[in-house]
């Protein structure tokens, strides 16, 4: 392999762990991964020249960076002067950069990236990016967009290109609502209210500073989304079907995170009813995706589900994600089980896809 280009989007948690992920990967192994940009949402570091960016310093010279913000035809135009293949790592959840993925792709311009949105908005851009890089010869890796490091997607696409069909997937894809259910409902029962585990995972950073971006679980639908395409049902988009949203109807209008949370407790009583009927019955509630491929009606949803104390789902701990894949060659389900969550197995799962993509340029 001569070399390739790589250009970092994003900074934050994930973003910066994936470059100190990234620097000690390069310094084991002397691969030819040079990082030749590296932005945030205000500045830009870049090398002109394409010689590597310096990943030990990284942060003190952005921060003395001349460059504002690029945009994504900004990166593309920088990108199409490479002398060297190319890969994007986008690190950001940014709609915006994820609607430009078809032009990325367009230009041969490879991609890794943890950003849901670019596969989980509307179908028709989910196949113009597959299509331009398919045409082009760029290739997209998304692994971390469905439980961060875990090996769910890679997985799922080796049956399927194996010949493999998908019979149905069911999986706690959110470690927020991963720890609220596992705290909430329990084999032993458990008496606190759904309320203070929110608050409690609030407190511990587990949840999204309005908890409401976790509770309406559209990252949830996202997530299934994404496995359902990979599956070969293509929804038509997160929206499509149901999703059992934990907000209370009157709260849905609420403006503030603070009187949501001041609020949340008086609605209590609607999800003690439900633990308790699944206690009556020896079971558990666990909030669930699932797409079930099964029979002629292929059908997708979100939801709280009842579990026995024997399912691998009842045993959960912490915020762990866990996915079961049924297959024709597996009627006993893949169990794929582990941190779903969390800067660093996200980082760890990119670095893994900008790994397996740099041979193939």
């Amino acid at each position: 392999m001569a070399g390739v280009n790589v250009a970092i989007v994003g900074t934050g948690l994930v973003g910066a762990a994936f470059i100190r992920q990234l620097n000690g990967f390069l310094k084991r192994t002397a691969s030819p991964y040079n990082v030749v940009l590296i932005a945030r949402s205000s500045k830009t570091l870049v090398s002109k020249d394409f010689s590597p960016i310096n990943l030990d310093t990284w942060e003190s010279d952005i921060q003395a960076s001349s460059e504002g913000a690029y945009s994504a035809g900004d990166i593309v135009a920088f990108l199409e002067k490479s002398p060297k293949p190319t890969i994007l790592v986008d690190n950001t959840s940014n709609e915006d950069l994820a609607k430009s993925y078809p032009l990325f792709a367009s230009k041969k311009i490879s991609i890794a990236t943890p950003n849901k949105k670019a596969f989980s908005s509307e179908v028709e851009l989910w196949n113009e990016i597959f299509d331009n890089a398919k045409h082009s010869g760029a290739e997209v890796y998304h692994e971390a967009t469905v439980g961060a490091g875990l090996p769910v997607i890679s997985t799922l696409k080796d049956l399927v290109a194996t010949g493999d069909k998908v019979v149905k997937i069911e999986g706690i894809v959110s470690g927020t609502l991963s720890y609220i259910f596992n705290e909430f409902s329990t084999v032993a029962g458990s008496k606190v209210n759904f309320s203070d585990v929110v608050s409690k995972a609030k407190d511990l950073g587990y949840t999204e500073p309005d908890p409401r971006e976790d509770l309406n679980g559209l990252d949830v639908a996202r997530k299934v989304t994404i496995l359902s395409r990979l599956s070969g049902y293509e929804v038509e988009s997160p929206s499509a079907f149901p999703v059992q949203s934990l907000i209370p109807k009157p709260l849905e209008s609420v403006t503030s995170v603070a009187e949501f949370m001041e609020k949340l407790p008086k609605y209590d009583s609607e999800l003690d009813k439900i633990r308790k009927e699944a206690e009556a019955e020896q079971k558990v509630l666990r909030y669930v995706g699932k797409v079930d491929l099964s029979g002629s009606n292929r059908s997708v949803q979100v939801a709280i589900e009842k579990y026995d104390a024997s399912h691998p789902f009842a045993s959960l701990k912490g915020s762990d994600n866990v996915i079961s894949i049924q297959t024709e060659r597996y009627p006993n389900p893949l169990i794929i089980q582990g941190a779903g969550a969390g800067a660093e197995v996200t980082a760890a799962g990119v670095l893994g896809d900008l790994i397996k993509i740099a041979p193939k340029l």
